[in-house]
């Protein structure tokens, strides 16, 4: 690999890390919100389980859809 490839890489293998790191911090602020006094005694299920919810499709999807659009990209 040439340098530049070696960038590319480095950059694509940080964004998807990136992804699923901020999808499991969007889940853990929903557990949060859903289960704690965060925003009110009790929690707040109808705002906690969505954002958890879309942390996990995030988290998981987000990758893959990087990936597909890459290849796309990329010609493959």
């Amino acid at each position: 690999m040439t340098p530049p490839d070696d960038d590319l890489w480095r950059n694509r293998f940080i964004a998807v890390n990136l992804t699923r790191i901020g999808g499991t911090a969007v889940v853990l602020l929903g557990l949060a919100i859903w289960y704690t006094n965060v925003l009110r005694p009790g929690g707040v299920p109808a705002i906690g389980f969505p954002l958890a919810l879309a942390g996990l499709v995030a988290s998981f999807w987000g990758p893959i859809a990087l990936s597909r659009h890459w290849k796309r990209k990329d010609g493959r």
